[in-house]
């Protein structure tokens, strides 16, 4: 167990300092990019060993996942952050609202819809994040980059919803320069501060390319089941 904390704290220490770089090489704060440790399939030991090193926004991909593990997490770290950042379904959405700080994963307007109605009821409203299909990808969820400004009005000005930024996953196996770039030109656009974007295999990129929030899992924790 000694041995699988060391290796997480190590890694923290590690990516930051490549966070810290990247952003320093492209004229831009480091304390204007957040690292969000992504913890999906990994055990809440793992979640621990993070927390005690200094790490304090994580996101999964599951709402049944996230709240097996992180209410008493909550409780005894209380200013851990966490996101959703994978697909919400809509009748998972009180859930959500319930758990999570961010959600990441705002791809349609009936999950907007539910989600106005359970952030009033609730009281409670976690950042949200349009995800944007910047590659059309049939397989993949997400608003079309030229739906994006309907969207963001359907949600803001017709459901009273406060959308923080934009989020996307570019196609794999290209250059992800030019979809960073493609996010960050139109959460400018769109008035918006927040572009979450970049994994372990190109934050530096994203860094580099306007991001304001890299999720982070497999340089932090590992490959699945491979650390407890």
């Amino acid at each position: 167990m000694q041995s699988s904390m060391s290796f997480i704290a190590q890694n923290i220490a590690s990516v930051t300092r490549k966070i810290e770089t990247a952003a320093l090489s492209s004229g831009r704060d480091p304390d204007t990019v957040t690292l969000i440790a992504v913890s999906k399939t990994h055990p809440i030991q793992a979640i621990e060993a993070a927390l005690k090193a200094g790490q304090r926004v994580f996101g999964e991909n599951r709402v049944q996942e996230a709240a097996a593990k992180f209410p008493p997490l909550k409780l005894l770290y209380p200013d851990l952050e966490l996101h959703l950042i994978g697909p919400l379904q809509t009748n998972k959405a009180a859930q959500a609202v319930a758990l999570f700080d961010g959600i990441q994963t705002l791809d349609r307007l009936n999950l907007a819809e539910v989600l106005a109605k359970e952030m009033a009821k609730q009281d409670r409203f976690p950042r949200l994040y349009i995800e944007v299909n910047l590659g059309r990808e049939p397989q993949k969820a997400g608003v079309t980059p030229e739906d994006v400004p309907f969207f963001l009005k359907a949600c803001t000005t017709g459901l009273g919803l406060k959308i923080d930024g934009l989020m996307c996953i570019p196609p794999q196996g290209q250059d992800p320069a030019p979809y960073f770039d493609q996010l960050a030109l139109l959460a400018e656009q769109s008035g918006l501060p927040r572009c979450s974007m970049g994994m372990s295999g190109d934050y530096e990129t994203a860094i580099a390319h306007g991001a304001t929030e890299v999720r982070v899992g497999t340089a932090l924790f590992g490959e699945r089941g491979s650390l407890l």
